[in-house]
């Protein structure tokens, strides 16, 4: 008999966004990555409905994926509009 191996399950894992300011040892953490987090995501978000670029948010590669994906399903679910007009 042949066994099958069975499909891993991806943790779902909560990102926080930190941020260091300028002459402070304190980290600002502004809030976790989750798509129900609309306030957070309209600040990754353009005029034009856009996803900012990671040069343009400062956010680490890994957070910037997670931001995209976010969005995403935030636009899907209903949360989020596609266009701003």
């Amino acid at each position: 008999m042949r066994k099958y191996n069975q499909r891993k399950v991806k943790n779902k894992v909560n990102i926080p966004i930190v941020f260091h300011k300028a002459n402070s040892t304190i980290p600002f953490v502004q809030g976790t990555i989750d798509y129900k987090n609309v306030a957070l995501l309209r600040k990754y978000i353009s005029a034009e409905g856009k996803i900012l670029s990671r040069r343009l948010t400062r956010l680490t590669s890994k957070q910037q994926r997670h931001i995209s994906t976010a969005i995403k399903t935030a636009r899907i679910v209903g949360l989020l509009p596609f266009i701003n007009q």
